[in-house]
């Protein structure tokens, strides 16, 4: 193979990608667990002639494949091919940390922040099961999130998946992650829809208190407060084919943390969090300066009283993520802010930028000074996360 060559653009950064995924082995909690819980954790079974995750003996997760748009030899599928997949048939990098490194270094990028697949974007798919058997889940998870950071040479960093149904073990867990290296929580963005209060309530301040002292970002994913498991989302017409309904998920799932920070705005909760680094993870930025406009007129307009404009708000506490954009990228950044936009590309679900991300990207990134292009693509990640990248080659 040859060596690769970065674009112009991004010589000498160490470009972050701010979301990739980690494909889950199917003994990753079979091979873990305690003896007692052996049975119960998330296993794949073949039912009815199709392997599926099952936890809790007959409660099943949903089909086996392993949510990866590469192939094995690392060429892109597209449509809904991947779904007939074993795990054999993935990109390995979607799983084994060397492979990961080898895909890294042959792409330009210096790290990556994972999150997970089958147990939700938001750790939400557990609900059916006991707080006991959901916490062993959990950890065994997260223990593996930490042995892959250590074995990327702290390159892709998983981010902590909490407890959220119980502030006790959701601390307790949060810590014993941070003391094993990790950046960053991953948590559920409705937890309403779940019998718990809404985000802003003072149920939560001792997690939002724990991470703004540790100044540990608040990650929160698209679909990552959906109170069911249906993948396409809702709303899709019943006429499409599943590759119709993949192409019209994809699309509307922006819409969940528009919705998220609808609310966040309204609440005025990061007024009395103010050291609080909130993320929203894979929702692209486009919407973004729409969505700021919007918000301060229809709180005015309603009577809603800010202590802090949500604009001037977002500038301070609020990150997004963007992959595929190119066309507005520029200017949309400059509106929300060159210190709050960051890069990712989704690696490897599909619409991921693969192959050639850095080659994608070109254009948006010779459009941005240099300053702006070291943050956009890498310094920003950095700084939320506190990443030490130098001794990694930009």
């Amino acid at each position: 193979m040859d060596a690769f060559v970065k674009p112009r653009a991004f010589t000498g950064i160490p470009v972050v990608d701010a979301d990739t995924h980690l494909a889950e082995p199917y003994d990753l909690w079979t091979s873990r667990a305690p003896a007692k819980f052996r049975d119960r954790v998330p296993q794949v079974k073949e039912k009815d002639g199709r392997l599926v995750w099952v936890m809790d003996h007959d409660k099943v997760m949903g089909p086996a494949f392993p949510t990866c748009t590469i192939r094995h030899d690392g060429s892109k599928a597209f449509s809904m091919e991947m779904v007939n997949w074993t795990f054999e048939d993935a990109y390995p990098a979607s799983h084994e940390p060397k492979a990961r490194l080898a895909y890294m270094d042959q792409n330009g990028i210096a790290a990556q922040i994972a999150y997970p697949n089958l147990l939700g974007f938001g750790n939400q798919k557990g609900m059916g099961v006991d707080p006991e058997l959901r916490l062993v889940i959990t950890k065994i998870y997260n223990d593996m999130l930490a042995e892959f950071q250590a074995a990327t040479d702290n390159r892709v960093y998983g981010m902590i998946m909490l407890p959220w149904w119980d502030m006790k073990e959701c601390l307790a867990e949060a810590e014993r992650c941070r003391l094993m290296g990790m950046r960053g929580v991953n948590t559920h963005s409705e937890p309403h829809n779940n019998g718990l209060p809404v985000l802003a309530d003072e149920h939560w301040t001792p997690l939002w208190e724990w991470c703004q002292g540790h100044d540990i970002p608040v990650n929160f994913h698209i679909g990552g407060g959906f109170s069911n498991t249906e993948w396409f989302g809702q709303g899709y017409w019943p006429t499409q084919t599943a590759t119709e309904k993949l192409a019209f998920g994809s699309t509307m799932m922006f819409f969940s943390n528009y919705k998220l920070f609808a609310n966040i705005f309204m609440s005025l909760w990061l007024e009395r969090f103010p050291k609080l680094k909130i993320v929203s993870v894979e929702s692209g930025i486009g919407w973004i300066p729409f969505f700021l406009e919007s918000i301060e007129y229809q709180m005015h307009e309603a009577g809603v009283k800010w202590n802090v404009p949500p604009r001037e708000l977002f500038r301070r506490q609020i990150y997004g993520c963007s992959w595929f954009e190119r066309n507005r990228l520029v200017e949309d950044a400059r509106y929300v802010g060159i210190d709050n936009v960051m890069f990712q590309t989704d690696f490897p679900h599909p619409v991921c930028l693969h192959p050639d991300a850095l080659d994608y990207m070109t254009r948006a990134a010779d459009a941005f000074t240099e300053e702006e292009r070291r943050k956009v693509f890498g310094g920003n990640a950095q700084k939320v996360y506190n990443l030490d990248l130098s001794a990694v080659t930009g």
